[in-house]
C-alpha cells in the first residue's frame, strides 16, 4: 500500500498527521499538487508537482494509483476514480468514501454545483474542527494497521 495526497486543497494539520503516520509505519507517502509543498525530509514522504491546470492533479493520482493504495481527498469524482481502481479513498474529516454511498455524493455535489450556478448561496464546508482531525486520525490508523496486519505477499 502507498498513500497518495490531493494536496492542493489538503489542509496543513491533515498532512502533518499523514506525514507522522507515514513515518511512524515506513509507509511511501505521495503529496501531488501543482504547487511546491513543503514535505519533512523523510525516505518515506515525497511530493510530485504536476503542471498547472484544472484536475492535473486528480488525473496523475488516478494514473499512478493500484489496487489496495489509499489516497486522502476532499474531491468526490477523484474518490469516485479511485474507488473505481480497487483503491481506497479517505476524505480529510475522516469519513472512507464506499461504492455503496459515492453516487449519492455525486449527485448531491452535482445538484450543489448546479444551485450555486443559478446564484443560490449554498454556503461552503465548516471549518476543520478537534472532532475532524481526531476522526482522520483514527480511520488513517485503521486503514495502515489493516494494512500492516495483513499478511504480505512475497516480493512486496
Amino acid at each position: 500500500m502507498k498513500i497518495w495526497v490531493d494536496a492542493d486543497a489538503c489542509p496543513v494539520v491533515i498532512k502533518e498527521i499523514i506525514f507522522r503516520a507515514a513515518q511512524r509505519a515506513k509507509i511511501e507517502t505521495t503529496l501531488v499538487a501543482n504547487h511546491n509543498i513543503r514535505i519533512p525530509q523523510s525516505p518515506y514522504i515525497k511530493s510530485y508537482q504536476v503542471p498547472a491546470g484544472f484536475d492535473k492533479a486528480d488525473d496523475e493520482i488516478v494514473q499512478r494509483i493500484e489496487a489496495g493504495d489509499l489516497v486522502v481527498t476532499a474531491d468526490i469524482p477523484l474518490a469516485s476514480e479511485i474507488l473505481e481502481k480497487s483503491a481506497k479513498a479517505l476524505n480529510p474529516r475522516g469519513e472512507m468514501y464506499s461504492l455503496a454511498t459515492i453516487k449519492a455524493k455525486l449527485g448531491m455535489r452535482d445538484f450543489m454545483e448546479t444551485m450555486r450556478a443559478s446564484g443560490v448561496h449554498t454556503g461552503g464546508p465548516s471549518s476543520l474542527n478537534q472532532t475532524d482531525k481526531r476522526n482522520f486520525a483514527n480511520e488513517l490508523d485503521k486503514v495502515i494497521t489493516a494494512y500492516l496486519n495483513k499478511p504480505q505477499k512475497h516480493g512486496k
